[in-house]
């Protein structure tokens, strides 16, 4: 795994599903998720692969606990996070050849998946920044790709969405993947294989889940025996963007820490 610290002001930099759009959240209280076990939860899986929710999980699978994520460890995957100073991570990116996978998960309501309304809220955020993006069907259902340009030019994206129980994985590949994730079988093992843990905690829908360092690379790098290496996507030196979005179509601008009434 290589890790580096992110170099600004040490707080974590609160991520949406959607993007820039994030800042036009929903903020009501009836957007906490509490959690009731006598409610029906939305997205239970019943395919045979992953991502799993933690109750479902298959067992013997080698992982790397990054907290609500847990990451399979699959061999020629190079994983790359950056985290904040005090570990907690804000970007994971999965790296193979000249492919890559970058991974977020949000907290989503108890009935209902929220996918399809995310999708076509970064849909609007690519086009305003000028990228075509096309609805494609893919192995989880509609999917959405685009091409940005970069600072080593073009370079291919496909946004994933699956919708767990009170979860959502947002996937997003980025290179050769992106046209066939096929071509990359060791990065959609990973995607099959990913865990997510989402506790028992009330928080906003679209809150990103929280990601922290495994406990010994977290003393490791508080020791300053961890190398610092910047995360990169895979062809663009981890900024994918163009007219201010980067490769996971997420602007540069970062969103709000509480989102805004509608």
């Amino acid at each position: 795994m290589i890790f580096s610290r992110n170099r600004g002001s040490g707080r974590h930099a609160k991520s949406d599903p959607r993007g820039s759009q994030g800042r036009e959240s929903l903020d009501r209280d009836d957007d906490l998720d509490a959690i009731e076990d006598d409610e029906p939860r939305a997205g239970k899986s019943d395919r045979a692969n992953g991502p799993y929710d933690i109750s479902e999980a298959p067992e013997g699978i080698a992982q790397l606990d990054l907290g609500s994520l847990k990451v399979p460890a699959v061999e020629n995957v190079e994983v790359r996070v950056q985290a904040d100073n005090d570990g907690k991570i804000q970007q994971i990116l999965l790296v193979f050849e000249q492919s890559a996978l970058q991974l977020g998960v949000f907290a989503a309501p108890r009935s209902e998946g929220i996918w399809d309304e995310v999708r076509a809220e970064i849909r609007k955020t690519l086009f305003d920044d000028g990228v075509a993006a096309e609805e494609v069907t893919g192995e989880y259902g509609t999917e959405l790709r685009g091409r940005v340009r970069g600072p080593e030019g073009l370079t291919d994206i496909r946004f994933i969405g699956v919708d767990g129980p009170r979860w959502l994985v947002r996937a997003v590949f980025q290179g050769p993947a992106a046209v066939d994730p096929q071509v990359a079988p060791p990065l959609l093992e990973c995607l099959h294989n990913l865990v997510v843990e989402r506790g028992h905690e009330a928080m906003p829908v679209r809150e990103a889940l929280p990601l922290h360092l495994p406990k010994e690379v977290a003393e490791a790098a508080e020791a300053g025996q961890q190398p610092g290496a910047e995360p990169e996507p895979a062809g663009a030196n981890g900024t994918n963007g163009t007219n201010g979005t980067d490769g996971t179509g997420e602007a540069r601008r970062r969103p709000s820490p509480r989102p805004r009434r509608k």
